[in-house]
Formats: structure tokens, sequence, C-alpha cells
């Protein structure tokens, strides 16, 4: 008998799991969650880059086209881990960009609020092991870090990034980089890499329950291919030459290979590139050189990322516990397109604590380097926008969902990411449970993506269903075929479009004009789902760029630091004894963040 046909008999029997015989446990979840990759990124979606045992679960299981996440990380991640809203959830915003405003609002408490419950606490009260590595994001202070939020062990970095060979901090709003085990500040080993290190955790977490006969769920977080882009320089040298004809040859190549996997319609027109981005060609040869290696060592970024869900994949095929895994693979936003290179006071920092950005080392330890919002367009083909902004570009992204009794083709069904968790329960043979630990389970945002997984229905949102998320102003709420949307600054202008996605994903032809009715009623539909669900309307001028550069300077003076205030530009550079010192005070007190 199948898991599913068991499932009625075994709700009953979450105490006895260590005592069921194989056949009757429950299936495994792995959840392989990167960072920045956009729609085309990986090879199953048209990439040049080489993902093979990305490629073979999409292969092997359902590979989505239309899946839709927010434009940021961690109001996606709380999405993903709750299936509820990012404001029912308290993370309406990245908490480094909240304006004063907003904060301390329930919406946007910059962690997970205490009211909801995650898929972990979930699974664990169902008998499930409950483990997770790598960027967390949702919180440190007390009752907020993965211990108290449902994981049974834990390694993780709260902080949208940090460097991916050593313990240290890729932006000036952080002291240093917070990583924890078990709701402890953690220390990493000297011979860290990011992407090997979440999934040698992981492996270490199942294995030491092994014998324990009860099934497990691994959410494993890749810094992959969040800024600073970096990777061994064996991956990094295989793309050299790669991208010497620059971002708009690679744009055109990506739409290409989007369209020969068949993920879109046949008719579908390339999205534009934002307004006010470079062409190529305006570039002198020496820009060139160097843009088209920073890109190489983020291809090479993920392909190590691949190499190691690889390992992961072999490990549980060599403990026999590959068969009854469930995968999924997604991204938390589209791709990014911040170069702090372009910033001279940040180019100063990063001098002042010892990043290099020389051409020979780049992507290696102790190097700084992005790709760059062009690159990033590239990347996000056929999509207009990127991460930050609700065009389908930054928040249409890969998902592969495979495993037991996973129907293998590609569908261009919509989905958003709130459906992952009531899918997943349902994959299991779990009902929403009523409450864990006391704290009732809200409704979820979401529905389940079973009966399309399973090749049951072709589709599990109607035409006049209706999904929406908001960010930082930007908006998308999606009916039927059609999607409403606002892209704020700086890429964006903040007035509202009509787009037919169904036809037109790369958001070519505003349909304000020709369907008004249609629009109003959307933006009504949008105005009672940020009511519902408390969505804050944005200060006057609020620029999230800004409001990070004022939380930074508060943050450094919170460091006993008030004479990096007044320091003019110019003479930052002097001060790096005082920037290592920095470093060095905040390692050996990490709880001063």
């Amino acid at each position: 008998m199948t898991w599913r046909i068991q499932r009625a008999c075994l709700l009953t029997l979450f105490g006895l799991l260590p005592l069921l015989t194989e056949a009757q446990t429950p299936p495994n979840i792995v959840i392989l969650l990167a960072d920045d990759v956009g729609f085309s990124d990986f090879g199953a979606y048209g990439s040049e880059v080489s993902t093979p045992n990305i490629d073979a679960l999409a292969a092997a299981g359902m590979q989505f086209a239309n899946f839709h996440v927010s434009p940021n990380c961690a109001p996606t991640r709380a999405m993903l881990l709750t299936g509820v809203s990012n404001h029912r959830a308290g993370l309406g915003n990245i908490p480094e960009t909240v304006p004063p405003e907003q904060r301390g609002h329930p919406s946007y408490l910059g962690r997970l609020r205490d009211d909801v419950v995650t898929i972990a606490s979930m699974l664990r009260a169902a008998g499930y092991r409950t483990y997770v590595t790598g960027k967390w994001h949702l919180g440190h202070e007390a009752g907020a870090l993965p211990d108290a939020r449902g994981f049974d062990r834990s390694f993780v970095l709260d902080a949208s990034g940090a460097d991916n060979w050593e313990q240290r901090s890729y932006l000036p709003y952080y002291a240093y980089a917070p990583w924890f085990e078990d709701g402890r500040p953690g220390t990493l080993p000297d011979d860290f890499y990011s992407s090997e290190f979440v999934i040698d955790q992981m492996i270490d977490y199942i294995d030491g329950e092994a014998g324990s006969g009860r099934p497990f769920f691994a959410y494993v977080n890749f810094q992959a291919i969040h800024i600073p882009v970096q990777a061994p320089r064996e991956f990094t040298e295989r793309y050299i030459g790669v991208y010497e004809q620059g971002w708009d040859v690679l744009r055109e190549a990506r739409f290409r290979g989007v369209m020969e996997r068949g993920l879109l319609p046949p008719d579908t027109v390339l999205g534009p590139m934002p307004e006010g981005l470079r062409s190529w060609n305006s570039l002198d040869a020496e820009s060139q050189r160097y843009a088209a290696k920073a890109m190489a060592v983020n291809a090479g970024m993920l392909e190590a990322m691949d190499l190691h869900i690889g390992r992961l994949k072999a490990h549980l095929k060599s403990t026999g516990e590959y068969e009854r895994t469930l995968f999924v693979v997604l991204s938390d936003n589209g791709p990014e397109p911040n170069q702090p290179l372009d910033v001279p006071l940040l180019r100063l920092w990063l001098r002042a604590v010892g990043y290099s950005t020389d051409y020979e080392t780049l992507g290696e330890r102790g190097s700084y380097v992005a790709i760059g919002p062009e690159f990033a367009s590239a990347a996000a083909a056929p999509g207009a926008f990127f991460k930050f902004h609700a065009g389908e570009g930054g928040i249409r992204v890969p998902l592969i969902i495979a495993g037991p009794d996973i129907e293998p083709g590609v569908t261009q069904a919509f989905s958003f990411v709130t459906d992952l968790v009531p899918s997943l329960l349902d994959l299991v043979g779990l009902p929403r449970p009523a409450s864990v630990d006391g704290v009732p389970v809200q409704s979820f945002s979401g529905r389940s993506l079973a009966p399309l997984l399973h090749g049951e229905v072709e589709a599990v949102y109607g035409p006049e269903d209706v999904a929406a998320m908001e960010v930082g102003g930007n908006v998308a709420l999606f009916r039927g075929d059609y999607k409403l949307v606002r892209n704020m600054p700086p890429y964006g202008d903040g007035s509202w479009q009509l787009y037919d996605i169904s036809r037109d994903p790369g958001e070519t032809r505003d349909l304000s004009a020709s369907e008004p009715d249609l629009k109003r009623t959307l933006r009504s539909a949008y105005e009672a789902y940020a009511e519902r669900e408390g969505v804050l309307e944005l200060p006057a001028g609020y620029d999230p760029m800004v409001q990070m550069t004022r939380a930074t300077r508060q943050r450094l003076l919170a460091h006993n630091w008030p004479w990096l205030l007044g320091v003019p530009a110019a003479g930052i550079v002097m001060l790096a004894p005082g920037w290592r010192l920095l470093r060095r005070r905040s390692r050996q007190n990490p709880e001063a963040l």
C-alpha cells in the first residue's frame, strides 16, 4: 500500500512512528532554497550554467514555469515556512529597510510573529525530525531562532547575507556575521565554504538520528548566489570567456533557452530591461573584461552549489532514503541588481576592512564582487525587472518538486510560495493541525498543489481566485490570467499597470487603457487584501537604500563608534585599523549585534 492510502491510519499513530516499517513511514522532505537565483539561472530553465543535479530533479519531477515569490528574501522565507502572507507572519519587509513609521507594527516586526506556526513545528508534532542549515533571516531575538520555531537542530545565519569563505560581515550594517548553532552563537570552521558547509551540517544532522525510524524534514538555505558572489577558482575558470559578449547577448540566449524548453507560451515576447541600464558596448574593454569575470564567478558559485546538492543526493541514495524523499528546489526572489562597487563610500569600507576587488582573485577568499543590474536583468529573462521589484523578473522564479507519486512534467499553472506548506502537508498525508504547542494554526493563504502534482488537475487556481503580495510598496495581485502590478523606484515609477501574464509574461503590453474596469476591480481587490493582511502605506519619500543607510548609522552608534559619523568620505580609507579592531571586537562579542 502507498503512504497516501495509509495516511488515515497513521494520523492516529504519530507516537508510534519509530516502530513503523519503512513502507509505512511518511516521505522525508528536503527543501533546497537558493538565494537570488533568477528564472533562467538553472540549466533546466534555459541557462548555460551547469546544474546537472538540479536538472535531474526537474526531469524526474514537476517543473513549474509560473511560480511566484516576494521580491525580497525574508518575506519569502516567512511565507515558505508558514503558509500565510508575509505581513501576517511579521515580515512585511526585510528588517534592514523598515522605516521608523512601520517599525514595531505586528506586520513589520522583522521576525516571525509568535502567533504563526511553522511547517517545522507541524511536522515535528507529527513525529518528524526537523533540521535547518544556512540563511535564516527571520530574527535572532528570544523565541525567534529555529530552535524555538520547530527545528530540532540548526546552524543558521540571521542576516541578509555574509561572506562565503569566513565568518565575516559583507556590509557595514552588520558588525559581525551572526551565525547561530541550536540557538546559541556559532563559530564557523576554518575551511568554511558556504554551500559545502550547509550540506555537511545537514548530512551530520540526518545521520545523527538515522536509526530512529522517523522521517526527516531538512531545510537547506544556500547563500549562493547572493552578494558577495564567491566561488572556488576551479569553478570560476570554467566560465572565463563565456560572458565576454555581454549581458545583451546573454539575455537573448537565456530567452531562447527558456522557449526551447517549452516553459512559456510560444508567442512570448522578451520583456524590456529597466530604463537607465547600460548597453554592453558603452563599456570600455577593461570594464567589459571585469564584468564578464564577475558573471563567471556568479556561474561558478551556482555550479558549486549544484555539486554540493549532488553530494546530498548521493548520500541519501547510499543510505536508502533517496527514493522516499520529496525534494523542493526554489529561489527566494529574482536576481540581485545592486552593485556595491559603484558606491564610493562602500568601496572605501570594503578597502578599509580588507576586501579585495582585484581582477585576478575575484571570487576567492578575501574578494568582493557582484554582477550588477544589467547581468541581473539577463538572469531574469524573459521577465522585466529583478529583485526588489514586483515585475516578473523579481518574483517569478524556478520551482521543482520531485519525489514519490509526483507526476513528472512542466506546468504553466499559476502557483505562489504560500502554496508550499499546504502542499507538503497533503503530500505526506497530514491535515492542517488545529494548534501546535498551544498556538492555533492559522488558515493558509495558499492552496495545496497536490492535485496538480498527482496529475489530477491542470491548475489549482481558477479564473476568479486571487493571490497577492506587497513588499516595500511593490505590489503584485494575480487573478486568473491577469496581474496588477506596481514597481517602486529606483527602476519603477510607482504607477499601477495591468498585464495578461498568461500571454505576456514579459510584461510588454500594459492593458490599463483597454481594460479600465478590470483594473479598477483588481485595485479594489488589492485594497481589500491590504486591509485584511495589515499592509501599511509607506511614508512620503521612502527610499529603501536611504533607510538602509540611516539604519547603518544607528547600528554604528550602537557599537560605540560615533566618531565614524563625522569622518569625511575621503578619510574613511584611513580608518582601516579601526575597522579591523571593530571586526576583532565583534568576533569576541557576537551578542553585541
